[in-house]
Formats: structure tokens, C-alpha cells, sequence
């Protein structure tokens, strides 16, 4: 049985990895049937640039308004966000000291086209994990409910309730501009701490 019910983000941040850290090797379920909410980290990440937090975006269509499932979230496709998204990361994290090491398992994810978000977060999240070498035993919700008895994340990880948290500080490429950013994307983590990472939640 899932022991906890999870959004799903693009490319989460710290905060996210460290709720979901409590749950290692055990079930968690993840909200596929909520109706897509606004303004979330569902299409948004937050990395370091050398002007400070940068947001990336995934652009996407509503088939339905406000009332389009998450699952059927389509990505549009009409501009070359991905290139802009990647050749953004590259300039922010290419004096990183992992970020070759991990390229080549990312940079498919900014040439192949996915058709839904959902989808899309989804394998980047697993390769997220894996490359944490976090265990977390995944499973999707097949209807929506307002309500959980489980601990539920899905509206607590959001754009403006977390502005005041801080993982440990860690070794940040552009932090002698602007001094240590502790909520970035969990790439920011990883590509300036590698496999010492999970250490850092």
C-alpha cells in the first residue's frame, strides 16, 4: 500500500527530494488524475544563473481550461523550448563539477519530443532517482480525491509557501554573486555535488 501521495514535478526541488527521502524503499503514489493547477512546479524549475534564480518553463496547451486533467497536459511543441532550456542549463552548469558527468544521461530529454507533460516529468524523474540512487517504489492514482488519509504533498510543495527553506549549504557555481540559493531544482544539486547529493537533503 502507498504510504504517501505525490505531485509530479518538472525537474522538483530540494524541498520535494526531502519529503520524499522519508519514504525511501517504501510506496509513494503519484497524482495523476488532479485537474492541472496554475502557477505550480508542475511545468516550472528554478536554477542558478549568473543574474541570479532563473525560472525554465514548460510551455503547454489546455485542451479543457482549467479543468484538463494532468495526464492530458499537452506540451507545445510550436517553439524550440527545448533547445532553450538545455543550451540555459548548459551556460549555468557546464563549470559545475559533475555536470559532465551527468550530460549525457539529461541531454535526450531536450532533443526527443514528448507529446504530454506527464509523461514527460515522469521519465525525468526516474532518472532523477536513479541517478540519487533513491529507491522510491512508484504506483498512480486512477481517480482523484479531494481528500487523503495519506500524507499528502500535493498542495504543500508549492511556488509560495516555501520561500524560507534551505537545505544544508553546498558549493553553488554563480554563489559568490548572489550568495547561496537552498531551494533550487534538484539539478543544481546534483550537478555541483554528484553522487554525494542525498547527503546534502
Amino acid at each position: 500500500m502507498p504510504k504517501a501521495i505525490f505531485p509530479l514535478f518538472y525537474l522538483p526541488n530540494l524541498y520535494y527530494f526531502k519529503q520524499l527521502l522519508a519514504y525511501k524503499h517504501q510506496p509513494v503514489l503519484i497524482e495523476k488524475q488532479e485537474h492541472f493547477p496554475k502557477q505550480t512546479y508542475r511545468n516550472r524549475a528554478e536554477i542558478y544563473s549568473p543574474n541570479g534564480k532563473l525560472n525554465l518553463s514548460v510551455p503547454i496547451t489546455r485542451g479543457n481550461g482549467n479543468h484538463t486533467v494532468y495526464r492530458d497536459i499537452a506540451i507545445c511543441n510550436d517553439t524550440n523550448w527545448q533547445h532553450i532550456h538545455w543550451k540555459t542549463i548548459e551556460a549555468c552548469y557546464r563549470n559545475s563539477a559533475y555536470f559532465e558527468f551527468y550530460e549525457d544521461d539529461f541531454a535526450p530529454f531536450y532533443q526527443k519530443k514528448y507529446r504530454f507533460l506527464f509523461d514527460y516529468n515522469l521519465d525525468l524523474f526516474s532518472l532523477t532517482l536513479k541517478n540519487l540512487k533513491l529507491n522510491i517504489q512508484l504506483s498512480f492514482s486512477d481517480e482523484f480525491y479531494t481528500q487523503h488519509t495519506l500524507p499528502d504533498f500535493r498542495n504543500t510543495i508549492n511556488t509560495k509557501n516555501l520561500q524560507n527553506y534551505s537545505a544544508k549549504p553546498y558549493f553553488q557555481v554563480f554563489e559568490d554573486r548572489e550568495g547561496f540559493k537552498g531551494n533550487l531544482s534538484i539539478i543544481d544539486l546534483l550537478f555541483n555535488q554528484g553522487p554525494q547529493a542525498l547527503s546534502f537533503l
